[in-house]
């Protein structure tokens, strides 16, 4: 069947739906205001270090603690620590654990876990910057550690307490002596809340409960700074896959949240007095397709191009979101509302798409008839009806498409998979992530250049990382957006993604719950929130 726009925008809810409601939600409860509820996507990887899923990022913010953390203006914060100096050269950075810190197992936080964690965080993405510089990063004592700079780096404090992707979770020394390709197999953290290994029911639901020795900081809680003070004692994350029944479980009272509701659930939401809809990141969430750069036919940058030029941006946001409430069109590589968001090099811009040059662009690229693969996440409904959008897309100018259907934890883990399709490797898969997300290069992982090291699809430019390492020692603003223009120029000269659009990102829950939380990179956290009796 030929997919179109008007196909996938025929499916919507009758307004009475009645659907009995799993009783796993029920087994699980306890009492009241003890317990609380989400319907969201479930980790199927527990180490944050090893992936940027929100997912595993919204676990990680419950179980793990950071050195620092982001208050409402998103400045850091000390959070584990008490206190932190700089040497007058600027080169040597000396932190002091706060008292009380506590692993789930009732053992200490140490120096020693900061730095292993520290260590292991320099070989990710995000703290490659400032390993780079590191000389040494060593614990003078059981709560005091240093971290010596070759020479200074005046963002050092701004990437210790970033969120956009691979943030610095303190683990225990045992867990981070270890690459971030060898995933941390235990659930021990020393945040508010911890895993409930035995209601743990792999691709059904997870169970948190609050960490009674979890001292809180004195400050009042303000954005991820301050306090974190878990008011609720269990929290349960189930796997409701179907938008429907989740739907009816808020509106019964068995759910108290769900995370990412379809947009054809608004209207439903909206009307029922005992629901609030809302958008707590206070920011977009851009939707882009991200293909496979190491193998054909993406491999050639007109192929790349040819699909700039296809992509008809209004067309794929009403896929995404029918309701159109708040779509918009992204050109920048800094997203649309960022300090650093301009319009180098964005000619190609054509709200309508171009077939033909698209077409065209395919020939030039000497492209044989090889096979694409989309990744088709099926239990996340907004980029399913994209990919299979996108898919009748691509036959029009005349590739072979193959679209695999997988959940999106399967989806995670092929996208890591280097290989040619017919070695299990893929072409395309979308994804989005938050605005607020593209806001710095050097704390998005997703916005690298540098081949196997960087995100998948492992686009390469040497020309766009040595900008990338220039930037954290200018100061000076206006020389910072000449730096982005020059580094968007490069992105869509090499097409390191494709834009769909940039859609709104509404939470709902009921009124008796609140206090939610969530964080700029585009999830949630588990402390703050309270339920009424």
């Amino acid at each position: 069947m030929t997919i179109t726009r008007r196909t996938l925008l025929q499916t919507s809810l009758a307004s009475g739906v009645a659907l009995a409601v799993p009783s796993l939600l029920r087994a699980q409860a306890t009492s009241g205001s003890e317990e609380v509820i989400w319907a969201k996507g479930l980790p199927s990887i527990f180490d944050p270090y090893t992936t940027t899923d929100f997912n595993t990022l919204d676990y990680a913010f419950g179980v793990y603690d950071m050195l620092f953390g982001l208050d409402s203006n998103l400045a850091p914060q000390p959070q584990m620590l008490s206190s932190w100096t700089v040497s007058e050269d600027n080169n040597t950075y000396s932190f002091v654990l706060r008292d009380g810190l506590m692993w789930h197992d009732g053992t200490q936080v140490t120096s020693a876990d900061c730095v292993a964690s520290i260590r292991r965080w320099f070989q990710t993405p995000s703290g490659q910057l400032v390993g780079e510089r590191a000389v040494e990063v060593a614990a003078q004592d059981d709560k005091t550690f240093t971290i010596v700079l070759e020479k200074p780096l005046g963002v050092l404090i701004d990437q210790l307490a970033q969120v956009v992707t691979y943030p610095l979770f303190i683990m225990r020394e045992q867990d981070a002596n270890r690459p971030p390709s060898e995933a941390v197999t235990t659930f021990i953290g020393s945040g508010p809340y911890r895993f409930n290994e035995a209601l743990y029911s792999p691709g059904i639901s997870v169970t948190f409960d609050k960490f009674e020795e979890y001292v809180p900081r004195d400050d009042a809680t303000d954005g991820l700074a301050g306090a974190k003070i878990a008011n609720v004692k269990r929290v349960i994350w189930n796997n409701l896959r179907e938008q429907q029944m989740a739907m009816a479980a808020l509106q019964a009272g068995e759910v108290d949240l769900i995370v990412q509701p379809s947009a054809d659930l608004f209207p439903m939401i909206e009307a029922d007095p005992n629901l609030v809809l809302t958008n707590l990141y206070k920011s977009g969430y851009d939707y882009f397709l991200r293909m496979n750069c190491l193998q054909k036919p993406f491999d050639n940058v007109k192929a790349r191009q040819a699909l700039l030029h296809l992509v008809n941006q209004e067309a794929f946001l009403q896929v995404i979101n029918p309701s159109q409430r708040g779509n918009r069109s992204v050109s920048s590589l800094f997203g649309t509302d960022t300090a650093y968001t301009n319009d180098e090099n964005t000619e190609w811009v054509n709200k309508t798409g171009d077939i033909e040059l698209a077409k065209q662009l395919l020939a030039e690229s000497g492209y044989a008839g090889e096979k694409v693969v989309l990744l088709d996440p099926t239990s996340w409904i907004e980029a399913h009806n994209a990919t299979l959008y996108l898919g009748s897309e691509l036959r029009k100018i005349g590739m072979n498409v193959e679209i695999v259907s997988t959940d999106w934890p399967g989806l995670v883990a092929r996208r890591a998979k280097k290989g040619p399709t017919d070695q299990d490797g893929w072409s395309i898969f979308i994804t989005s992530v938050s605005d607020f997300s593209l806001s710095s290069p050097i704390s998005s992982s997703y916005t690298t250049m540098n081949g196997e090291d960087g995100w998948f699809g492992w686009p390469t430019s040497e020309e766009y990382q040595a900008l990338r390492s220039k930037w954290p020692d200018v100061i000076e603003a206006e020389e910072r957006q000449e730096i982005a223009r020059e580094m968007q120029r490069i992105w869509w000269d090499y097409v390191g993604w494709v834009y769909l659009g940039q859609v709104p990102t509404l939470t709902a829950y009921r009124k008796e719950l609140t206090g939610v939380l969530g964080h700029p990179a585009g999830g949630f956290v588990m402390w703050n929130m309270q339920k009424a009796v």
